[in-house]
């Protein structure tokens, strides 16, 4: 069975946001950063591929693998900010449609500044994200 390449790192959160060149871009995830570490009650760790993630949970897929991933993250990437939403966003709707301007993949949102949505809203998002992963305990 092949390895994760996603896996937690020794980076430093702060060093990494630090390092991120624009101004406003930067300060978008030292935002999220809060917002993210008050909602799982958990500290933020660097991913590989760049991911701030907080909190974890065990995860079984129907074949029997398993392993650990953060509840909730966020990648500062060259033309958005993707956000993980890690039991998907099916079950979002709501939120989703009152969010505010953002593209979708399956579990991520992207958006390109946190003025283009409501923080609130987002909010919301993931406090009922992390929830549901830790109700499935």
């Amino acid at each position: 069975m092949a390895e994760l390449k996603t896996k937690p790192t020794p980076e430093s959160v702060e060093a990494f946001i630090q390092a991120i060149v624009d101004d406003g871009r930067r300060q978008d995830c030292l935002t999220l950063e809060a917002m993210m570490a008050r909602v799982t009650e958990a500290e933020p760790t660097m991913w590989s591929s760049g991911i701030i993630g907080f909190g974890s949970y065990r995860y079984t897929y129907a074949t029997g693998r398993e392993g650990d991933w953060f509840e909730v993250g966020f990648a500062s990437r060259k033309a958005n900010i993707a956000l993980y939403v890690m039991p998907g966003l099916d079950r979002f709707e709501e939120h989703l449609s009152e969010l505010g301007a953002f593209k979708m993949g399956k579990g991520c949102i992207y958006i390109k500044h946190l003025a283009d949505i409501d923080l609130g809203v987002l909010e919301g998002l993931l406090t009922a994200s992390v929830a549901l992963l830790r109700q499935a305990d």
